[in-house]
């Protein structure tokens, strides 16, 4: 057996699409598109890249995208007055601080600042006690992305054995809440938990989140198991020659891909989805924030 291969850049193609068909419904009302405004501190190449993604993205479906670049060595209460003045403008629907910011910069104050209704990452407490609650509210984009996926390749999750390794409060703590949301049954596994691969092997959906390079090796993965492997990681591959790298996953994919059931390819897989959930939940922003119905399809 041979693992499909889940094609993320596809899926987050049509949810782009369904954000900018609901976002132009949205313009009729508010005499305007939706609007993103992404803060980008210093010049982390990883990070300019993200951003750059986002605005492209951000613009090809036909939303408003504004761009705040400051040096990394803008002070902190200087960013704190750039999120307050975009709280405060009302043509701006959502809101992102691109991480991670320069260590004089309390990243949690800068989030905390974020108007709750604007906070498209879902990164601020209010959002979190809102997910944690059940109650509507914008949802943290990379699990978002994960339970999408994974409904689409598996259909109804109720029962499904889930375990989620890394317990990030933006990734592992969240995938874990938005898959029991699902009806599924989810462990939240760490570098503490005893017997790591033999939890990993119980699982009908493994969600490997820790940010190491193919640190789930193939014998830790059920056969048929569906991997969505949410890490990103650059390491050398001098088989590319002198000073080339190239992206991996926290799964070992060629180790994985021959038993596994379902696998997100990386890259390509869950991170085309987290800037596709990033675009809709401006959308859903937008509507909320204005009293508007959320139009259909989103």
């Amino acid at each position: 057996m041979s693992a499909e291969i889940i094609d993320g850049k596809a899926v987050a193609a049509e949810i782009d699409a369904r954000a900018g068909e609901a976002g132009a419904q949205l313009a009729k009302a508010l005499g305007r598109a939706p609007c993103l405004a992404v803060v980008l501190i210093g010049e982390d190449p990883a990070s300019q890249v993200y951003v750059r993604n986002k605005v492209r993205r951000t613009e090809a479906a036909g939303l408003t995208s504004i761009e705040i670049r400051k040096p990394a060595g803008v002070s902190q209460d200087e960013v704190i007055d750039i999120v307050r003045t975009l709280n405060a403008n009302p043509d701006v629907d959502g809101i992102l601080v691109q991480l991670p910011l320069p260590d004089h910069i309390d990243a949690n104050a800068v989030i905390e600042t974020i108007d709750p209704d604007k906070d498209v990452d879902g990164l601020t407490e209010a959002s979190a006690g809102r997910l944690v609650l059940g109650k509507p509210g914008l949802r943290p984009c990379t699990p978002t992305g994960c339970v999408d996926l994974a409904k689409r390749t598996l259909g109804d999750l109720s029962g499904k054995s889930v375990v989620v390794i890394g317990r990030s409060i933006l990734v592992g703590k969240p995938a874990a809440l938005l898959f029991l949301e699902q009806n599924a049954t989810v462990t939240i596994a760490h570098s503490r938990t005893a017997d790591l691969p033999g939890l990993a092997r119980s699982a009908d959906i493994l969600v490997p989140a820790v940010g190491r390079p193919e640190m789930v090796r193939g014998d830790w993965v059920k056969p048929g198991a569906c991997v969505l492997d949410v890490g990103i990681n650059r390491i050398d591959a001098p088989e590319r020659g002198e000073g080339k790298t190239r992206l991996v996953g926290d799964a070992a994919f060629d180790e994985i891909v021959g038993h596994a059931g379902w696998i997100t390819p990386v890259p390509g897989g869950i991170g085309p989805m987290t800037i596709a959930m990033l675009l809709r939940n401006t959308v859903l922003a937008a509507a909320l924030r204005n009293g508007l119905k959320i139009p259909t399809g989103l």
